[in-house]
């Protein structure tokens, strides 16, 4: 039989094509959209103010010594790791109020050049540190680099660690260069592009 003569009845299951489904947005659908994007983009933004109002009271603590504020800028178990490894915020709070006990009396801590990557509540990021300092009663420069873990605990950024590492630390009369060390403790914190440069240097045949 001719196609244009089939009946209904001769139509076989397989000879129907279903229909495409189509998906319909509603307009409600395209504000609610709208607004969750527009929320997630501010509560980024808010958490990385945040965050940089937290690294910025973590270098204005520990300037003016409020030992007790720095330390509360750390989780309960949080960790500071770089000329020494403190963890806690007694061993925190013991840790910073006893590096002027010794040979380093004064310092100025001025931090920029910000990163963060925001997850939830953790967030991870890196902040150059400038560092004019007395050691020994003599005029010190450093600069350096803070590698940052933190958490948002009850609502509240903190740091889970913050660890540092040097770019050079030098009496400021000996001026600076990658590596320099005029300050025996920051050796240990010797930045790693660094201490690769030197093992490389070292490793070059004479």
């Amino acid at each position: 039989m001719p196609p244009d003569k089939l009946q209904p009845d001769d139509v076989q299951p397989d000879d129907v094509q279903p229909e495409e489904p189509t998906a319909m947005t509603t307009e409600s659908d395209t504000r609610t959209t709208d607004r969750d994007d527009v929320l997630a983009r501010l509560r980024r933004l808010e958490d990385a103010q945040a965050i940089g109002q937290l690294r910025a009271r973590y270098c204005q603590c520990l300037d003016d010594g409020r030992w007790d504020e720095l330390a509360a800028l750390f989780t309960p178990d949080g960790a500071f790791v770089g000329l020494a490894t403190a963890r806690g915020r007694d061993e925190l709070r013991e840790f910073f109020a006893g590096l002027r006990d010794g040979p380093l009396s004064a310092w100025w801590h001025f931090s920029a050049n910000e990163t963060v990557e925001v997850d939830g509540d953790t967030a991870t990021g890196q902040t150059w540190l400038f560092q004019p300092c007395v050691v020994q009663g003599e005029a010190h420069i450093a600069a350096g680099r803070y590698r940052d873990r933190m958490a948002r605990v009850e609502g509240r950024w903190l740091f889970a660690e913050r660890a540092v590492t040097f770019f050079f630390w030098t009496p400021l009369v000996g001026g600076w260069a990658p590596g320099r060390m005029g300050w025996p403790p920051a050796a240990a914190a010797l930045d790693e592009r660094y201490t690769l440069e030197s093992r490389r240097q070292e490793e070059q045949p004479g």
